[in-house]
């Protein structure tokens, strides 16, 4: 037969461990010392949800200290981290920890960008611009006029 647990509320070994667990985990943001990468990408405005942070993460899509990691994995102030948004790549220092998402003048003291890493991303924005302006070279359907000078082109 199992032991009973006590009957008092607030003696129960196994509850107060889980509540000194959380505390320690969930800290605010002054004395915050580690938070989860997820939950960081997420708070920097990287991603604009915390599952697409987590699948990020889980993907091979950030990197800490050039390690690849997994999406529970807690990042320090001073880490390094490798982030790859769609074609642009960040190389950041996390500067910060805030367990909530604010404004983006928030996130943004949360990580400083190396200049290489901005100016690297600067010139993809401009080649992906350019891109643009150029168009797709395919276009509409051809008009009757068209279809009929193809067919007399190829026979």
């Amino acid at each position: 037969m199992a032991p009973a647990r006590p009957a008092t509320p607030g003696t129960d070994p196994l509850a107060v461990n889980a509540v000194k667990k959380f505390n320690e985990s969930a800290t605010t943001e002054s004395g915050a010392e580690r938070l989860r990468i997820d939950k960081w990408l997420w708070a920097a405005r990287f991603f604009k949800t915390r599952s697409l942070a987590a699948d990020a993460v889980e993907g091979g899509k950030a990197h800490l200290n050039g390690v690849r990691v997994k999406p529970a994995k807690n990042v320090s102030i001073g880490d390094t981290l490798e982030i790859r948004v769609g074609p642009f790549q960040f190389l950041v220092v996390v500067c910060g920890l805030s367990p909530r998402r604010g404004p983006a003048s928030e996130a943004a003291k949360l990580y400083q960008e190396s200049g290489e890493s901005r100016a690297a991303r600067e010139a993809m924005a401009a080649q992906l611009k350019a891109e643009a302006v150029h168009g797709d070279a395919r276009q509409s359907r051809p008009t009757k006029r068209d279809r009929r000078h193809i067919v007399r082109f190829t026979g």
